[in-house]
């Protein structure tokens, strides 16, 4: 393996068969090097014009109206990044660079891809262009932070969902997704959440003692959040409840992991359901040829699916009122 796997790096490996030796951590985000203040400001820059371009065609196809599902505008607009590259490692990078776990950079791209960060920018576009605000690049790396950090608040390292599952919980909690787990018949997985700490040498920002006993406080508390998963067999039965832009993520038996991937459910004109994602495998954000469930039956160690359905919120957008 290379040098500091992530956690989004761990959901590739793991999807490869690499399971011993596994780990989550960055399932990255791809920095763009600049800050969402200056990307804003530079009108050439291909990440804003993407944020522009696809508020616009949303907002023109009618998928911003009240009464469409936000899963809808959400794989518009991952169909609108197909072929985009998958790029690995990115919300590490300053970690690597020297930077400290406990000043985190934001990191955002509509350029670069990997399976969470385009979960997360696909979201984050699709609440952008429901506001009657302009998409700005801030605006867009306020969605993200809300969506990647416990609470919505970025604090260092140890703020970010680096398990899926906790992501999940997460933004249920503050409206931004329902958990469908219960109501699609899931059955609960109590194993407890070690990865990390069970592989701290892996992990560059777990050398700092104050951060590796965050991270193992934060795994023992999730021990009480029991995850909900549908078992791979149960699939094919539960696959016409589930939409289009429901958010998936791939359950592992993996000891000590939640999941192993993370994607959109994807319903096409010939209304099978399939997987938008940004896969490792491919290289490039891509809809499978096979269906959700041969999907999930062809990946190592998989025990099902996680199913979490993004929500609208009362100001058309995942920003509290007052911003």
């Amino acid at each position: 393996m290379g040098e500091n796997p992530s956690r989004r790096d761990l959901l590739r490996n793991a999807v490869l068969g690499a399971a011993a030796l596994m780990l989550p951590e960055a399932l990255a985000a791809c920095q763009t090097g600049k800050s969402p203040q200056d990307a804003r400001t530079e009108k050439s820059d291909p990440d804003h014009e993407r944020l522009t371009s696809w508020t616009r065609k949303l907002r023109a196809e009618g998928l911003t109206r009240a009464e469409t599902p936000l899963g809808l505008g959400s794989i518009r607009v991952g169909e609108l990044a197909v072929g985009t590259p998958y790029v690995p490692y990115t919300l590490e990078a300053y970690l690597k660079a020297g930077g400290s776990p406990l000043q985190e950079p934001l990191t955002l791209s509509l350029t670069r891809f990997d399976c969470v960060t385009l979960v997360e920018s696909c979201l984050a576009v699709a609440r952008l262009a429901n506001s009657k605000d302009p998409p700005t690049w801030e605006r867009f790396g306020r969605e993200i932070e809300r969506m990647r950090y416990r609470g919505g608040e970025r604090r260092g390292y140890t703020s970010r969902l680096h398990y899926f599952s906790e992501w999940i919980t997460d933004g249920e909690r503050r409206g931004l997704v329902k958990d469908l787990g219960a109501e699609l018949g899931g059955a609960e997985d109590a194993r407890p959440l070690r990865f990390m700490t069970d592989h701290r040498a892996k992990y560059r920002a777990l050398a700092d003692d104050g951060v590796f006993r965050e991270i193992e406080t934060i795994e023992n508390r999730l021990d009480r959040h029991p995850r909900r998963v549908i078992p791979t067999k149960r699939i094919p039965e539960v696959v016409n409840r589930i939409e289009t832009g429901d958010v998936l993520a791939f359950a592992t038996e993996i000891p000590g992991l939640d999941v192993t991937h993370a994607a959109f459910a994807h319903r096409g004109g010939d209304g099978i359901l399939r997987v938008l994602h940004a896969p490792l495998s491919g290289g490039v954000v891509q809809v499978t040829r096979t269906t959700l469930p041969e999907y999930v039956a062809a990946i190592r160690r998989s025990t099902g699916i996680l199913v979490a359905r993004p929500l609208r919120t009362e100001n058309g957008t995942g920003l509290s009122p007052d911003g």
